[in-house]
């Protein structure tokens, strides 16, 4: 029982940082039509920009919670700073062009920016470690959990129900879906393409670098990082199917709970049961648990 215990609790916490990420990465799909294998990046940035405000703010000898809001700050900068430099003077210049271009620009992108963070940060580990202590221990029976991996779980959640909120009940959202529905017929009723385009790919950014800076403080920022962020992203969005909010949602746990129960069962698996996993998904649903009937919409 206890380990059963260990192995959902482990996975929720995986499956909450994955979901922020790949929810980014779904949604430049769903509105952009780009499987943009620079996502990584966008993470690890995040994970970087939040190791150097949270080291600002302690030296500032601010008080620990503020390490919280530096670290949202700090995927905010990210996304201000970077969404345009790549969506404006970059991406726009391949629109409705082959999908396989796009996807070679993006890991073109990817590799520039991994030289990009070794210029800027070098090659040394970051750690952050005053966020993570700011929420106590949790225990259950035996077992002692950090507080900091819950508070992670409900971050995600509230990110999700705000993403769904917004394409679902407002009138951004509304704009939003008539683009991924038809950017043509929506251009031809007076909708600015361009900037739901620029938006999309700024929140998706936005998400990216913030599932990057709130998973800094349980790990070692480091070079190389953005690799296996961007592998296990895609394998949550083809799980669930892309462009879609709730499959990158179930997607995310089923990759978090399988990922748990081989780390505790079997560690040498870890990596193979995530792509056992997609396999025997991809076998019965090879679009996706999750994909419409309706071409790209979220």
């Amino acid at each position: 029982m206890q380990t059963a215990v260990t192995i959902l609790i482990d996975g929720l916490t995986y499956a909450s940082w994955l979901f922020i990420v790949a929810l980014g990465l779904t949604l430049v799909f769903g509105v952009l039509k780009i499987l943009n294998i620079a996502h990584g990046s966008f993470y690890a940035l995040g994970a970087y920009a939040a190791a150097s405000f949270v080291g600002w703010a302690a030296a500032l000898k601010w008080a620990p919670a503020f390490s919280i809001v530096a670290m949202m700050l700090a995927a905010v900068v990210v996304a201000v700073v970077v969404a345009p430099l790549t969506e404006r003077a970059l991406l726009r210049f391949f629109y409705g062009r082959d999908e396989v271009l796009l996807v070679l620009v993006t890991y073109a992108l990817f590799l520039i920016m991994e030289d990009v963070t070794k210029l800027v940060w070098g090659a040394n580990p970051y750690y952050v470690s005053e966020p993570y202590a700011l929420f106590g221990n949790v225990s259950f029976g035996r077992q002692t959990w950090v507080g900091y991996d819950f508070a992670l779980v409900a971050l995600a959640v509230v990110i999700g129900v705000a993403v769904w909120w917004v394409l679902n009940r407002t009138r951004v959202g509304k704009v939003t879906l008539a683009v991924i529905h038809s950017a043509e017929v929506a251009s031809s009723m007076g909708v600015d393409v361009s900037k739901v385009y620029m938006g999309a790919f700024s929140v998706g950014i936005f998400l990216a670098a913030l599932g990057g800076a709130f998973t800094a403080p349980m790990i070692s920022v480091q070079p190389g990082v953005s690799v296996g962020v961007i592998i296990v992203s895609f394998a949550v969005v083809i799980i669930g199917g892309l462009g879609s909010i709730q499959g990158a949602a179930i997607g995310a746990l089923i990759v978090g709970l399988a990922r748990s129960f081989a780390v505790h069962v079997a560690p040498v698996a870890e990596l193979f049961s995530i792509y056992v996993v997609m396999a025997v998904v991809l076998m019965f649903r090879p679009e996706g648990l999750f994909q419409r009937t309706q071409a790209r919409r979220i």
